[in-house]
């Protein structure tokens, strides 16, 4: 009986299998290593900005509306970035003769060389990206602050911190910890803005008036999120 021989062509496969594992095994690794970024799911993920904008005196001391510069936060998904036109509202810049509009705050302070550079080029901020959800999840901002859920409650207490920074892991636990019982976690539309808000009774009682006007059910349907 004559002894069993591979097909040749099992050699060709064996070299494509000894080239193609370290690339498939390097390729996963990327992926796993991207998927647990600090930008995606680290908890104090703060990323230095070109203009160092502080919510804590904005927000916080001036008690200013987080729908003044995110204001297409109540109809879009998307709580869009300010562009450089509100910041120049509150911070023009000197003029070429040294004058200053009624509007120019702090207009010599270099921490807003970039936002001066930006009106006059007529190119936006580079801001960095702070909250990146995954592409395949959707997130829509209008539905969830006309309903009653509160900037706090994903980004806590903004109107206290200088930098921006991630304050909960971007992941589907955390979504599904409101999405199961939502009622602690809503609050009157109107105060959805608001960081000092106490509620005047217990807040699942608070929630469960909202969570009836608005007809909201606990809902963990993969559709809602998912693409």
């Amino acid at each position: 009986m004559n002894d069993f021989q591979f097909p040749t062509w099992v050699n060709r496969l064996a070299r494509c299998l000894l080239i193609g594992t370290p690339i498939v095994i390097g390729y996963g690794a990327i992926v796993l290593m991207a998927g647990i970024a600090p930008e995606t799911t680290h908890i104090g993920y703060a990323p230095e900005q070109p203009v160092p904008f502080s919510h804590k005196l904005h927000a916080g001391q001036l008690k200013m509306d987080c729908r003044y510069c995110h204001n297409t936060v109540e109809e879009t998904a998307h709580a869009a970035i300010p562009p450089t036109q509100t910041c120049i509202n509150c911070h023009s810049p000197a003029d070429g003769n040294g004058g200053v509009a009624l509007t120019a705050v702090h207009a010599g302070s270099s921490k807003l060389s970039e936002i001066h550079k930006s009106w006059a080029n007529d190119t936006p901020v580079r801001w960095k990206r702070v909250h990146d959800l995954p592409d395949f999840v959707k997130f829509n901002h209008s539905a969830h602050v006309t309903r009653g859920v509160s900037c706090v409650s994903c980004h806590g207490r903004i109107d206290q911190t200088d930098v921006v920074s991630q304050v909960k892991t971007l992941s589907m636990a955390t979504c599904l910890e409101c999405h199961r019982n939502p009622t602690p976690h809503l609050r009157p539309s109107e105060t959805v803005t608001n960081m000092e808000w106490v509620p005047p009774k217990p807040a699942s009682e608070i929630g469960e008036i909202v969570k009836d006007h608005w007809n909201i059910k606990a809902n963990q349907n993969c559709s809602t999120c998912h693409y």
